[in-house]
């Protein structure tokens, strides 16, 4: 199974007029405009996703909308608290569990859970730190035995949100 972590798109400030809470933020133009170009990269990599898997913050769920959009989608967006930043590594991997049978989910959510994640999946330990951070809109694909997994995974490759774009402007150039 190969699970791709993507966090979600650049959002508007905390302090932005008008967002109440900050389960209300949604992306910014400039985070909507590049993650259009990051999605059309992560198109060319042609993975068939069988099923997008989103936070139900807006700013989640609007990256993953993008993503569903150039990807075609748009059927298969589903949210799990899971994903939500308040949760926990356990949580998301239980949440996970009934999608055992999928070849690949990706999955889009917030900082720290992601790295978290990351981190649990590719030593088998919790609460165990690698250093790694996904920037906004930056996407891994680790490999993994099922859920919950029974060793630990296998990093593909981890891109930053830069990379994606570039991919999305050689698209658009062809």
């Amino acid at each position: 199974m190969n699970l791709y972590l993507m966090r979600h798109a650049t959002a508007v400030a905390r302090d932005e007029p008008g967002v109440d809470t900050d389960s209300e933020r949604p992306l910014s133009p400039k985070g909507i405009k590049r993650m259009r170009k990051a999605a059309r990269g992560l198109k060319r990599l042609e993975i068939s996703f069988d099923a997008l898997l989103t936070s139900p913050l807006l700013r989640a769920r609007q990256t993953a909308d993008i993503v569903a959009q150039a990807t075609g989608l748009s059927d298969q967006v589903e949210e799990i608290s899971g994903l939500a930043p308040e949760s926990s590594v356990d949580t998301l991997i239980l949440g996970l569990a009934r999608f055992r049978g999928r070849e690949h989910l990706l999955l889009v959510g917030h900082e720290p859970l992601l790295s978290q994640t990351v981190s649990f999946l590719l030593t088998g330990k919790k609460n165990q730190e690698l250093g790694i951070e996904l920037k906004k809109g930056g996407l891994c694909r680790i490999e993994i035995d099922g859920l919950p997994p029974d060793k630990p995974g296998k990093l593909h490759w981890l891109l930053a949100p830069k990379q994606l774009r570039l991919f999305g402007e050689r698209v658009e150039k062809s």
